[in-house]
């Protein structure tokens, strides 16, 4: 079919859920443009109330509102407005008296925004799922060679410029452009809706929907090389992340960035006294717990100097201007996250103006969502490990009982563990982590680079304790760790040689406790 002239806008279906500058949009098209604007519901009553001479949808239908408003916009008079092709459905439209509508602008019930608050039933849920609109967007968009179709309030402004740039009418390169984005409206919404209707069955769904929205395009991925962008759950945004944080200050976040300040802010949730986590290149190179802040990012500092230089610093309380006078005294930093900065706060990191600093309001809970790893040609998808651990929870399979302090190192061990790439070995002291040995092919490989790094910091490892975050599958890890002095060790256990090293801990004199989960981090 030739392409036609662009037609003016005489007739636009205005219907809202977001009222974010419809007043405004709608005043230059009824004032400026002479367009006949026809709305619904609490759209029409906020045109009206504002002096624009609005249409009400029933008017123009001759066909009221039914049951409870689930019925207003789904009519022939509207559909067929939208849909019919100007240059061959004009008898059909004569003999059923039927208008062209040239403009459609219309944004969904707030589904996403609905369910993501705790009170949400069911049923509420499900009266949020708006069926008129994504039809009426559907349809404009579908007849693009005559009809525009707005979903996002941002594009009021472009579509208001070139209707004063083409005498009332919008480009069909520009009508096509909107209804690219206007399909892609509902095709998020629909697969919100798909989510959570699979969720409430507690089923793994058959298709896996994309539901993430683009927040920005990166400069580049892992390499200058690769293309990359970063994309977020908008149904998330209320949940206290990487994806929520507020950027203050500093250069545009990388791929490597983004990934590693994740790492490190989901590992400092999982302490409720003050704690610092520095990671580089997605493994935790330095945590540590203190009375303060400060005295937690010095611990967690001093744990791996050379390591933690050029890092990404995570805290789980507000950053205060002591602390961030250290981290500049200190060290080159990337990224710094916490939930709250004081002013004092950024006063102080502001004279170093590179230096990402991330505001994300709030510490939250772990998050409890699905971890999706894409594949060649698939995707793999699971929950998030949040797997918990308390004392309660251990198997004491040594001859000699832990101490109680040794009890505690074991568990912070145990957390920091989770956040290690496998094989993982971490020794920790008083709540320190004094050696890391993360990524190796065999545990043995972890447990003495672990060593090495505990040694070469010049820690005292007499006393120490040990994680491990899956089975020792020989002694040879723990006959490493007894020759530096480590007296606690905890494991999931599981392997066909337990006994073997169980035996190993007791020569040792080691008290080894079994958790029953293990914590692989690929």
């Amino acid at each position: 079919m030739a392409q036609i002239a662009n037609p003016k806008i005489k007739r636009a279906l205005v219907s809202v859920s977001n009222k974010e500058g419809i007043v405004d949009f709608c005043r230059s098209l009824f004032d400026d443009y002479g367009v006949e604007i026809i709305s619904t519901g609490g759209t029409l009553k906020t045109l009206q109330d504002s002096g624009i001479g609005a249409i009400d949808i029933s008017q123009h239908t001759g066909f009221p509102e039914i049951m409870d408003g689930r019925v207003k916009t789904l009519h022939p008079k509207v559909h067929g407005g939208i849909l019919a092709r100007r240059e061959i459905d004009q008898q059909v439209m004569t003999d059923n008296g039927i208008k062209e509508i040239d403009l459609v602008v219309v944004n969904l019930y707030p589904f996403v925004e609905t369910i993501s608050k705790k009170e949400t039933t069911r049923e509420i849920a499900i009266e949020n799922i708006d069926i008129g609109g994504p039809s009426m967007v559907r349809s404009a968009a579908k007849n693009n060679l005559y009809v525009g179709v707005v979903v996002e309030p941002n594009n009021y402004d472009d579509v208001l410029k070139e209707l004063s740039e083409n005498d009332g009418s919008l480009t069909f390169k520009t009508r096509r452009e909107l209804a690219a984005k206007a399909f892609s409206h509902t095709a998020n919404y629909d697969a919100a809706i798909s989510s959570y209707l699979n969720q409430q069955e507690e089923k793994i769904p058959q298709y896996l929907f994309g539901k993430y929205e683009l927040k920005q395009e990166l400069r580049y991925g892992e390499n200058p090389h690769q293309s990359a962008a970063f994309y977020i759950d908008p149904g998330q945004l209320g949940v206290s992340s990487i994806s929520s944080a507020e950027q203050l200050q500093g250069k545009e976040l990388s791929y490597n960035n983004i990934a590693d300040t994740d790492a490190a802010y989901e590992c400092v949730k999982n302490f409720s006294e003050p704690a610092c986590v520095i990671v580089k290149h997605a493994n935790p190179c330095g945590i540590a717990l203190g009375k303060s802040l400060k005295e937690a990012y010095e611990r967690a500092f001093s744990s791996d100097e050379t390591s933690a230089f050029g890092g990404i610093i995570a805290f789980n309380g507000e950053l205060d201007e002591e602390t961030s006078k250290q981290i500049i005294d200190n060290q080159f930093v990337e990224v710094i996250i916490a939930p709250g900065v004081s002013q004092g706060a950024r006063n102080i990191i502001s004279t170093k103006e590179n230096i990402r600093l991330l505001d994300t309001k709030k510490l939250g809970d772990l998050d409890s969502g699905s971890k999706i790893l894409s594949v060649s040609g698939g995707l793999l998808i699971q929950d998030n490990d949040i797997a918990g651990l308390s004392r309660e929870d251990l198997k004491i399979v040594s001859t000699r009982l832990p101490t109680d302090e040794e009890i505690n190192n074991c568990l912070f061990a145990w957390k920091v563990c989770k956040y290690v790439k496998s094989n993982a070995i971490v020794y920790t002291r008083d709540n320190q982590t004094i050696g890391i040995g993360a990524g190796q092919m065999s545990r043995i490989d972890s447990a003495k680079i672990a060593a090495s790094k505990a040694l070469e910091r010049g820690f005292e490892t007499q006393g120490c304790s040990m994680a491990s975050d899956a089975f020792f599958p020989f002694r040879d890890g723990i006959d490493a760790a007894a020759k530096i002095g480590i007296t606690s060790v905890i494991q999931p256990g599981g392997s066909m040689r337990d006994q073997e090293v169980i035996d190993a801990a007791n020569e040792a004199n080691m008290a080894m406790l079994f958790t029953g989960i293990r914590h692989f981090r690929h």
